[in-house]
């Protein structure tokens, strides 16, 4: 298939399906999407601290935890589009061909395909492909996730070898 785009790195693919992009998380995923997520509380006690509210600490309590779980909403998004941008090629991505290799290869022996089997009618996937390629890059509009086998991945060539395909 061809790149659809310049990117700096080998592309992996343009539109990996949810499962695959959380087993890519790296710790540093794992540490963005903590940081993001302690950011909200501690903002407001931060604010509360230096410039008190006045409010009870019961409604205090209530407004730490609903940023803590707004902050955990962004901290994810954020790692997610951290690992997307490496399989679009757009940042270092030595560890995820690798990791996408001997994916590529335990699936093979096993005789599955690495997009997985779909049930759906072509048409649909063609659709379910339309709406998720990129869309990470506009999470902040919307968060629409890949949750759709198909066989319409775009990927750089040399990420499989050919003697493997």
């Amino acid at each position: 298939m061809q790149n659809l785009h310049k990117a700096p790195y080998p592309v992996i693919d343009t539109d990996p399906i949810f499962s695959r992009v959380v087993r890519y998380f790296r710790p540093t995923d794992y540490a963005v999407a903590a940081g993001i997520t302690a950011l909200g509380p501690g903002f407001m006690y931060w604010m509360e601290k230096y410039q008190p509210s006045g409010n009870s600490r019961q409604s205090l309590m209530r407004a730490m935890k609903i940023a803590g779980g707004l902050g955990a909403m962004a901290g994810f998004l954020t790692a997610y589009a951290m690992v997307s941008a490496r399989f679009w090629g757009l940042s270092e991505n030595t560890r995820e061909i690798k990791k996408y290799r001997a994916e590529y290869a335990r699936l093979k022996a096993q005789g599955k395909p690495i997009n997985g089997i779909s049930t759906m009618p072509l048409a649909m996937q063609r659709t379910a492909a339309s709406y998720s390629t990129g869309a990470f890059f506009n999470f902040e509009i919307i968060p629409w996730f890949n949750f759709t086998s198909h066989p319409y991945h775009g990927q750089s060539e040399g990420v499989i070898p050919e003697d493997e395909k």
